[in-house]
């Protein structure tokens, strides 16, 4: 089992470490090697913290030998999203105006990590400031994906899909405000969870009441998924939209009895957005799955109309509020999508804002109509396969042109404007090799669902356990 400990579940490694079948020392060498081996081909984690860690792991067996109570991710080793404040390490954001920031405190997800007893092995790559599902930036370059070097790995967590579809950890964390934890499940085979807004709470951010980015977990499986949830999850008074229900409440077993669950199941996504026929194809040879967990399928999908338009404008409005000051004394060092985005929020008056908010209520109430006859819409996550590394951005699918670098996003952060949680998890591959995921949403707030019927589907299929030849 040693020699493939770094390709061990992180449910796995929690019960080998607690039985003191391997040290938490013996799990992190076995994952540096593999970082050492792998990531100088693909680029995932862009700064590596192998002697803190390893100070860390001794202090992690040590505790454990002296018989002190261990904490839910006791020694496995975990990398954090280089949007991440991490105290002590250096946290870049992907730009150069952050090139040398060593932060003297770390995000709530963070902490919440650390304090479970997770060894921080570094940070993962990311888009400047996270702008745009296409991991490149001017301080690290360009991530690369696993099952086709010549391919992107998505983003903005794409360092963190790439990590774990790759052995190098794990667990890894990232954030979403369009697609960012879902779209690099989905290009690099493993599992990317958008909570329910404020499921995981943020803390420190400029935007207290804000509902469009979500932190949350990403892992190769399901269960790995639910474990780290538990961890971060859970109320916090500094938080105002934080959830109650305590971050225990994801630590159960996933199985469920789907017999007679109503589900939309919608490979094309209801014609409303375009999507790419081998994208298509992965997900709709999925309905026996579905068939076969007993679920009651409709083909229908909740009227989107209007939401490419709200959510231009409330991204917009939020890249200004995080980001402005960067253009005031930046301009130089800003990439041309991240200055597209603070000055299309800079044009927006307040009436815009009003009217997009009050557009996306008419949403909402669609959407939660929907759901009161369904349980679960499954789609698609992207509406494109992994495209090549020197491209931006998709500027067309199938022969239609796209207006904005956003949206071939689209069946992603229609989801994200209503708040429901939704999941990426390995559904196939295109005839040439690329993944290509599932999109479950659940009802509001139904997390816990979501994780469920994400199992149920996951271990149906398998298709989480086909690995990147360049990792084996």
């Amino acid at each position: 089992m040693t020699e493939e400990l770094h390709f061990a579940t992180a449910t796995e490694l929690a019960a080998l470490i607690r039985r003191k079948a391997v040290s938490a020392s013996e799990v992190l060498e076995a994952h540096l090697a593999q970082i050492a081996r792998v990531n100088p081909a693909v680029n995932a984690i862009v700064t590596l913290t192998a002697e803190s860690a390893r100070a860390a792991a001794r202090a992690a067996d040590a505790r454990q030998a002296r018989g002190e109570p261990l904490g839910a991710l006791h020694g496995l080793p975990v990398a954090h999203k280089d949007l991440f404040l991490t105290r002590g390490i250096r946290t870049t954001l992907g730009s150069p105006i952050f090139k040398d920031q060593v932060p003297d405190r770390s995000m709530l997800v963070v902490d919440r990590t650390w304090n479970a007893g997770a060894i921080c092995v570094g940070k993962t790559n990311t888009p400047e400031f996270g702008a745009g599902s296409q991991t490149f930036n001017a301080v690290f370059g360009a991530t690369r994906n696993p099952y086709d070097l010549t391919k992107t790995c998505g983003g903005s967590s794409g360092g963190a899909g790439v990590a774990l579809a790759t052995g190098m950890v794990p667990l890894a964390d990232g954030s979403d405000l369009g697609a960012s934890l879902r779209n690099p499940g989905n290009f690099c085979n493993v599992v990317g969870l958008r909570p329910s807004p404020g499921r995981v709470p943020t803390w420190p951010t400029k935007h207290l009441w804000g509902t469009l980015a979500v932190e949350g977990p990403m892992a190769r499986t399901v269960a790995d998924t639910a474990l780290l949830l538990s961890v971060q999850a859970g109320p916090d008074d500094r938080v105002p939209i934080s959830l109650m229900e305590p971050g225990a409440a994801f630590a159960g077993a996933l199985q469920r009895d789907f017999k007679g669950v109503r589900i939309g199941f919608a490979p094309g996504f209801g014609g409303q957005v375009p999507v790419d026929r081998r994208v298509e194809a992965v997900v709709a040879a999925q309905a026996g799955t579905f068939a076969a967990l007993g679920c009651v399928m409709d083909d229908a999908v909740p009227d989107f109309s209007g939401a490419h338009e709200v959510f231009l404008s409330l991204r917009a409005h939020l890249f200004e509020l995080n980001n402005g000051e960067y253009l005031d004394r930046h301009r130089d060092l800003l990439k041309e999508t991240v200055i597209w985005n603070i000055e299309a929020g800079r044009k927006l008056g307040a009436a815009d804002i009003a009217r997009a908010d009050a557009e996306r209520s008419r949403i909402y109430e669609r959407v939660a109509a929907y759901f009161a006859e369904r349980e679960f819409l499954v789609t698609v996550v992207n509406q494109v396969p992994p495209f090549p590394i020197d491209q931006e951005y998709v500027t067309e699918i199938n022969g239609e042109k796209l207006a904005t670098y956003l949206d071939w996003m689209k069946s992603c952060y229609y989801i994200t404007i209503t708040g429901h949680p939704a999941i990426s998890v390995p559904a196939g591959f295109t005839e040439d090799g690329l993944p290509v995921g599932i999109q479950i949403v659940g009802r509001r707030n139904a997390d816990w669902s979501v994780l469920q019927l994400a199992h149920a589907f996951e271990q149906a299929t398998q298709v989480w356990k086909r690995r990147p030849a360049i990792a084996q």
